[in-house]
Formats: structure tokens, C-alpha cells, sequence
């Protein structure tokens, strides 16, 4: 029987089936006109927009079949002005990774960058000293104008833990892709997810999409890992969110619960 609907569709329409252990948060945060959303539009769509619009917030949703499992990721876009300390918080609360940037041309914003950081790892709880987390140096273009050094930024985190550095341009397209790269390893996340290392598919539901041109079909020629944006996707409430961290909190006592289990039973048996 002829399929009726894409791969991508596929995917998109099995997003509800990535278990809990696959979905992520991506929280993208720093100070307003420092490329955050430039760097999102490269991550998802490898382009740049050279007018710049303000971001209120974004949430984007790419799903992801990877060696025969699907993942989910979902990237909240923050603003850069966010006068409500509250959001901020849950913001924080619910983001599993994030991506923290400045502007090197911009010394103010590399400070707030660092002060988000230490938000982040006090919100987390000192048990949570490790979240997964890379600082972007952001307009390494724009090295006449340069107020920030690499060599500050490396001497100011040191061997902090599950937290890379990188200089990167949005508009040149500078190491946004080991970006990316650094902050999945730094989580365990597979490798995958990165945007140079799976392939992408747009989502479509015309008849039989998967025919290319040369009369080949996306499947065959997919390997392991395929990604595609999922169209259309809304912000979960704030009730949802709530709830979702809860459940992070339930299954990280629940963890730490078993961790502790483990310990006593293997002293039982010495």
C-alpha cells in the first residue's frame, strides 16, 4: 500500500511518543541585541536575518528519530528584558540545557551573561552545581569593536564542570555548529541533535512527498538520525510547565532514591 503522508509527517505525528527521558528544554538567555535569536534561526533553519525584530519569547519544537528512538527539543527563545523575575525563575526551573550569550563587543552583556549563569546554578540547588550549559561569545565579527577576551571569559569559569565557551557569529556562521555539539555532549544528549550531524526534513503532508526527484525515496537514503521542525507548535501554559517541573522533581528524588538503594545494598553485601 502507497504511503499517503511524508517521513516528516511521521515524525511530527509521533512527537506525543518520545518518552520522558527524550524530551529537553533549551533555554537561550542573555542581554536584548546580543543574536540570541540569530543563533536559534542558524540552529533550526541555517540562515540569518539581518533586520533585527525584538523578541517577546519564542518557543520552537524540532523532533528527532535517532537510531530508531524519537526525542524531542524544545528551545524557549527568552527575551532579553524580561521585567518579570518570576519567569525568569520558571524559565530556569524548567530548562534542562542552556545557552548563555553575549556580545563581545558589549561588556555589560557578557557581565548579565555570567550573573545568569550563577542565577541558573542557584535556582538548580547546590546538588545541581553541573547543568549542562555553553557561553557564546556572539559577534566575533566584529573584532575592531572588541570589549570582551576570550582569555577573561576561559580564566572566569575554569574547570566548571559541564560548561563550554565558544566565540561563534551568527551572521558569518562562526562555530554555531560546534556550539551546538559542545552543549549536547556536555548533557549526554546524543550527538545527533547537532545541526551538521542529522539530516533535515521540512514537514509536508502533500501525496507522497517522499519521491525525489530522481525517483528516490527519503527513506532509503536516511540513515540514522533525521530531524524536522514541527509547524505550528504553541508554548506550553504556565500550568503546564508547573507541572512539568514537578514530574523533573518527582524523577530526580526518585533517582537519587534509587542511587541511595543501591549504596545500602552494596554495603549489605559486604
Amino acid at each position: 500500500m502507497a504511503m499517503s503522508t511524508s517521513v516528516s509527517t511521521a515524525i511530527v505525528d509521533s512527537e506525543m511518543n518520545a518518552p520522558p527521558k527524550n524530551c529537553f528544554r533549551l533555554v537561550i538567555l542573555g542581554s536584548a541585541k546580543v543574536g540570541k535569536t540569530a543563533i536559534v534561526n542558524r540552529f533550526l533553519n541555517g540562515k540569518f536575518d539581518e533586520s533585527y525584530t525584538p523578541t517577546i519569547e519564542d518557543f520552537h519544537r524540532k523532533i528527532y528519530r535517532i537510531k530508531g528512538e524519537v526525542y524531542r527539543l524544545d528551545i524557549l527563545d527568552t527575551s532579553g528584558n524580561n521585567p518579570f523575575p518570576a519567569m525568569e525563575r520558571l524559565s530556569l526551573l524548567t530548562g534542562d540545557v542552556f545557552v548563555l550569550v553575549f556580545s563581545i563587543d558589549n561588556k555589560a552583556s557578557y557581565e548579565e551573561a555570567m550573573r545568569l549563569r550563577d542565577q541558573i546554578l542557584l535556582t538548580k540547588g547546590s546538588k545541581k552545581s553541573s547543568v549542562p550549559m555553553v557561553i557564546a561569545g556572539n559577534k566575533c565579527d566584529r573584532e575592531a569593536r572588541r570589549e570582551v577576551r576570550a582569555e577573561d571569559v576561559k580564566r572566569t569559569l575554569g574547570s566548571a564542570k559541564k560548561c563550554s565557551f565558544y566565540e561563534t557569529s551568527a551572521k558569518k556562521n562562526v562555530n554555531i555548529d560546534l556550539l551546538f555539539q559542545a552543549l549536547f555532549e556536555n548533557a549526554k544528549m546524543p550527538n545527533e541533535m547537532s545541526p551538521a550531524l542529522h539530516r533535515k526534513i521540512s514537514a509536508s503532508t502533500s501525496p507522497n512527498p517522499s519521491i525525489n526527484s530522481r525517483g528516490v525515496t527519503l527513506r532509503r537514503r536516511i540513515t540514522d538520525a533525521y530531524g524536522v521542525l514541527a509547524p505550528h507548535v504553541r508554548r506550553p501554559s504556565l500550568r503546564s510547565d508547573l507541572m512539568a517541573v514537578n514530574a523533573k522533581l518527582r524523577r530526580s528524588r526518585d533517582m537519587e532514591q534509587d542511587d541511595e538503594d543501591g549504596k545500602r545494598d552494596k554495603c549489605n553485601l559486604q
